[in-house]
């Protein structure tokens, strides 16, 4: 049995995300200071005995209480978070009006991670739960921008000093969680101005981020370590002016099998990471090698290639997974055609995102197994992943 860590677990995305570990057999360490609604789901998950925490993350005596009855831990989920709904510019505030942001955005992270470090198992994994606006500045929010990008930092350090940990960041998008029901209730965020920024047209359901921060709490994340994980649906690779429809097509089943086709180049080493074909539907996904071994110069040729063959093939609700070469040194005149090539992923994502065809890219090292990329693939490439697009993310060489 594997044992989880999440803070601000009684609502929102930690409640959903408790309730997908509970469903898979994880004993739960459940910390937020609502202690009536931390026990009130305690309650109700469904496996071992979980451990109710009832604690204020912006004490920090309470923080170092964290490790005392706190069984040794597979996995860290700092996702506890508040945002500023004063909507008092910045120049206007004291530093005492962003006290408790702060010290429950970017301090309880690194206390957590202190009070605990001695209970995290060797390989254990530590995920921090940014925001998309630590990418992108959101104004008129006080110091929550600041906040999350400190935190991006902070996990990247972190997981500098502390290789023997795999350390993450997720960055979610506009997710409709109580918060942000709130923001909207009181005219801070404008639902529809939101999707118009959004390439996959919609917000996404708090599960959609608990499946991401369930691959990220499991082995198969390993080659992701230092890394951010942008669940947006885009927004954070979209710079044009022209304002996204809303959504027109359903979510399918975030469960839902997935059907991979493995294509191009020498595919055959990785023919191994799809799974049986059966008789049942499932979510297409393409997985297309045909650029990750060609010749210096040629790679936003074979990714334009690989995309025109997917869209021709694929109607909508599909995914593309595409295997690029790092973006190593090498003749500068190749530079711009590696760079291309990223940005060509992300222009395409803006462009499919009201058919629901994803395109992300996985930068691979020469001497990686395919095996060892097998969770992260099928994570990438299947339907529980259907807010991420226009990612190209870079995989750890093997140890």
């Amino acid at each position: 049995m594997q044992t989880v860590l999440i803070t601000g677990a009684a609502s929102g995305i930690g409640r959903d995300t408790a309730w997908l570990f509970a469903a898979n057999g994880w004993q739960c360490v459940l910390v937020d200071r609502n202690s009536e609604a931390l026990h009130a789901l305690v309650q109700e998950l469904p496996g071992p005995a979980h451990v109710p925490r009832a604690i204020d993350l912006t004490d920090a005596a309470q923080v170092a209480s964290l490790a005392e009855g706190t069984p040794s831990l597979d996995a860290m989920l700092n996702n506890a978070g508040m945002s500023d709904s004063s909507n008092t510019p910045l120049a206007e505030q004291s530093p005492q009006h962003a006290g408790r942001l702060l010290a429950l955005n970017l301090a309880a992270p690194a206390a957590v991670v202190d009070a605990c470090s001695a209970l995290l198992k060797p390989g254990a994994r530590i995920v921090n739960v940014s925001s998309g606006a630590g990418l992108n500045a959101i104004p008129f929010r006080g110091l929550y921008s600041p906040s999350k990008a400190g935190l991006i930092a902070q996990s990247r350090a972190l997981a500098r000093a502390r290789p023997e940990w795999c350390v993450t960041v997720l960055c979610p998008g506009f997710v409709r969680t109580e918060l942000v029901d709130g923001l909207i209730a009181a005219g801070r965020i404008h639902p529809e101005r939101a999707v118009a920024k959004i390439p996959l047209g919609r917000m996404a359901a708090p599960a959609e981020m608990a499946q991401a921060l369930y691959f990220l709490a499991s082995a198969g994340a390993a080659p992701l370590g230092g890394q951010v994980l942008a669940v947006n649906g885009g927004s954070s690779i979209y710079g044009g002016s022209q304002a996204f429809a809303p959504a027109t097509l359903q979510v399918l089943p975030l469960d839902l099998p997935t059907r991979l086709e493995i294509v191009g180049g020498e595919s055959a080493a990785w023919q191994g990471v799809a799974p049986e074909r059966t008789a049942t539907p499932g979510y297409a996904a393409c997985l297309d090698a045909s650029a990750l071994h060609g010749r210096p110069g040629e790679q936003l040729q074979a990714v334009h290639e690989a995309a025109i063959r997917f869209a021709a093939g694929h109607e909508k609700q599909a995914s593309l997974t595409l295997l690029l070469p790092p973006d190593a040194a090498g003749r500068w005149q190749d530079a711009g055609d590696a760079a291309a090539a990223r940005m060509l992923v992300s222009t395409l994502a803006c462009e499919w995102g009201a058919r629901a065809l994803r395109i992300n890219a996985l930068e691979v090292p020469p001497d990686t197994d395919p095996q060892s990329l097998h969770s992260l693939l099928r994570f990438v490439c299947g339907a529980g992943a259907q807010y991420v697009t226009g990612q190209t993310l870079v995989c750890r060489s093997p140890a």
